[in-house]
């Protein structure tokens, strides 16, 4: 496995563990677990791009940047928690 399948193997894995993560702490019904799981999908791959293009390099593993890429996801699904209507 390449380098950069691995990566992309690895963001979903944390992509999917934050959104569960997420779910976890802020309860509410399954169907919300869905929009969380996608929304730190999204979050993530914008985070690992613009970490990319603001050349953050704090903390990558190989071609992946961590740093940004775990701050896309939070963003996202607390945006995500908002914009749903804050209940549980």
């Amino acid at each position: 496995m390449s380098g950069t399948a691995s990566s992309i193997v690895l963001g979903f894995l944390l992509a999917t563990a934050y959104g569960t993560l997420f779910h976890l702490l802020i309860g509410g019904p399954a169907r919300r677990l869905f929009l969380y799981v996608i929304a730190s999908w999204l979050g993530f791959t914008a985070g690992h791009f613009i970490g990319d293009a603001l050349l953050l390099d704090w903390f990558k593993l190989g071609p992946l940047n961590l740093l940004a890429a775990s701050i896309g996801p939070w963003l996202a699904l607390f945006g995500s928690w908002w914009l749903a209507g804050r209940s549980t």
